[in-house]
């Protein structure tokens, strides 16, 4: 792998150093339950604590409206699930839109068996959706919205502080799949309106299995999905994973340090990408919005070539047909469907999800790389 040219961050990212140098402390010696009371317990309550604070620093918000999870999963169902729950006497429908994360649309899914009704709006040609559709599917029994901040696989940025002028018009809940915004992009929950919000860690250069849910201050709090412990205001029972939990607030600590201008080099090395496989290569689609997009994130439809053997032309280059939680599928994605991209285009999308740690040389290899598999493949193709 030390030769494989890493390009796929919005599966993962690696580990920072400084994140792991901050864990490794709790992976060997330090290694007490935070709900000890004694010293090895009392030194791990400690640093799940500034961990919290470290977590509500990027998200502008306070330490209390932090609660741990294993990850955007189980902070997704937390949301969805347990204010549905907890909400269940005011009304049974929910809004979501139909190029959602799995974690979300399944969870809405699973839900209906429970006599929960769930309205998914369209999106537009590029994913966003559209806070004038939000507002004409809020009914008397509205209890929940779950927008995504960012699409996980075209990047394109949903109008989030639209929607949730509308929700707090409303006087419905507001929950977002924040995962691929929070580090990237505005992370304050105050300014971005929103009353819940998933977040984890492996998504801005810390460990996996390690998330967060943000849940305001004032706000109906979720009903538990387990049972068997307090830990977590007893909204997420479980001894904690400390270790986990120092590395999420250490991410979040960097990414805080994120400046406008290491962004900046990230959507410069994704535009030159871009410029340097259009330059080369004729009939090739952008998926998502142009502008209102991730700074790493490109897309791309290349007609006539299969995304799955582009994939494995490319032998020395990571990257993705989309979500990696759906990469065993050689269905069309969900989402460029609902982006109504026809379905025969929408099998010949990659992702390519540049990082913090990508160089200019890398991407002068990889374009290289790209349009010499994709040259050979449409040679093999009888319709080119």
């Amino acid at each position: 792998m030390n030769n494989t040219i890493y390009m796929d961050n919005h599966a993962t990212t690696p580990i920072a150093p400084e994140v792991l140098t901050a864990m490794m402390p709790y992976l060997t010696t330090h290694f007490g339950n935070a709900s000890s009371t004694h010293p090895f317990g009392i030194a791990a309550k400690d640093v799940v604590d500034k961990a919290r604070y470290q977590v509500a620093e990027l998200l502008g918000c306070s330490a209390e409206e932090i609660i741990f999870t294993s990850g955007a999963t189980e902070s997704d169902n937390l949301a969805i699930r347990g204010i549905a729950y907890a909400c269940r006497e005011k009304g049974n429908h929910i809004i979501t839109s139909t190029a959602e994360h799995h974690a979300i649309l399944d969870t809405c899914h699973a839900l209906a068996a429970e006599g929960f009704k769930t309205t998914y709006l369209p999106v537009d040609p590029y994913g966003r959706v559209s806070p004038d559709d939000v507002e004409a599917a809020i009914t008397p029994k509205t209890v929940l919205m779950s927008f995504m901040y960012a699409n996980n696989e075209v990047g394109t940025i949903n109008p989030i502080v639209d929607i949730a002028t509308v929700a707090a018009k409303h006087g419905v809940l507001f929950h977002s799949d924040a995962v691929q915004g929070i580090g990237q992009l505005t992370s304050n929950m105050e300014m971005l309106g929103l009353d819940l919000a998933s977040l984890t860690a492996h998504k801005i250069y810390g460990p996996k299995g390690i998330g967060a849910l943000y849940i305001r201050r004032n706000c109906s709090q979720p009903h538990s999905l387990f049972y068997g412990g307090g830990q977590e205001e007893g909204v997420r029972p479980g001894t904690l994973n400390v270790p986990g939990i120092v590395g999420l607030g250490a991410a979040c600590e960097l990414s805080k340090k994120y400046t406008e201008m290491g962004k900046s080099r990230v959507v410069t090395l994704r535009d030159t990408l871009h410029q340097k496989l259009g330059t080369c290569l004729d009939d090739i689609h952008l998926n998502g919005h142009p502008e209102q997009r991730l700074p790493g994130n490109l897309n791309l439809c290349f007609a006539g070539v299969q995304s799955h053997a582009l994939l494995m032309g490319l032998k020395s280059v990571a990257v993705s047909t989309g979500s990696a939680c759906d990469s065993e599928s050689v269905k069309a994605s969900h989402v460029l469907v609902a982006m109504g991209v026809p379905n025969e285009l929408a099998l010949t999308a990659v992702r390519f999800g540049l990082g913090r740690y990508n160089t200019a040389e890398e991407v002068d290899i990889v374009a290289d790389e790209v349009v010499k598999v994709v040259n050979r493949l449409r040679a093999l193709a009888p319709e080119w």
